[in-house]
């Protein structure tokens, strides 16, 4: 995938925690690609490296070496190329989490539209635009509810919804469907493939979730800080 055209690329990127004696290396040149439209997973055990590696791509933590690219723009190459990570994460950088954290004293609407706002976009447009999201994941007639008000899978839309707002390149998703029964589940995979494909989004999936697996077409495993791509089934979810 040439980094042109957007997407996710990671080049030998490593993180080392301590120093000397005591180093740990979390990740040892992990190289990864997604392209814009793609949804993949990431897999493997606790303490492979799968959170770290997703702070370093979310702009939580700073990588120790490689490179980084989001969308268009080179994020990190050994140290950051951006002034305002905050932005970033903003702006660029949809986080979807298995929990939905959605603010409870806002309504629905008002937790899509929020990033929007704080990035400049008038109060009434990025109400309106949240309105359009909530419309194309079914949710647009709990507009006014309270986060309160909604099912597990409402939440978890809402959520999605949110993590759109800014047309973001790249969606974070970790254990997106891990308290979701089945057939929540694969509603959410299928939401995540329809909008990749809609806005041509790359996402990365963290999961355990044995339901959604079969429904990758790629996936990455990472064990001891490395990473290794195979092909996934890529079952169709209707």
């Amino acid at each position: 995938m040439s980094t042109s055209q957007g997407g996710i690329l990671i080049e030998n990127l490593r993180k080392v925690y301590g120093h000397g004696d005591t180093a740990v290396e979390a990740l040892k040149n992990v190289n990864m690609q997604v392209a814009p439209g793609e949804v993949v997973g990431l897999v493997g055990p606790s303490g492979s490296g799968k959170s770290t590696l997703l702070k370093c791509l979310g702009a939580i933590i700073e990588p120790t070496s490689g490179r980084m690219t989001l969308g268009k723009e080179i994020i990190y190459d050994n140290g950051w190329k951006t002034p305002d990570l905050r932005a970033l994460r903003r702006d660029r950088i949809g986080f979807v989490f298995q929990a939905p954290y959605l603010i409870p004293f806002l309504d629905v609407t008002d937790n899509v539209a929020l990033l929007p706002m704080l990035a400049g976009v008038p109060n009434a447009q990025a109400r309106q635009q949240a309105l359009t999201l909530l419309h194309s994941l079914d949710v647009a007639h709990r507009a006014k509810a309270q986060p309160s008000e909604l099912s597990g899978g409402e939440q978890q839309r809402v959520s999605i919804a949110r993590a759109l707002a800014n047309k973001p390149p790249v969606i974070l998703a970790d254990e997106p469907t891990a308290p979701l029964d089945s057939e929540r589940a694969l509603g959410v995979m299928r939401i995540l493939n329809n909008m990749a494909r809609q806005a041509q989004t790359a996402i990365i999936v963290v999961t355990h979730d044995e339901k959604i697996i079969p429904t990758f077409r790629r996936i990455y495993h990472i064990r001891d800080g490395q990473t290794v791509e195979e092909a996934g089934e890529g079952r169709a979810l209707g």
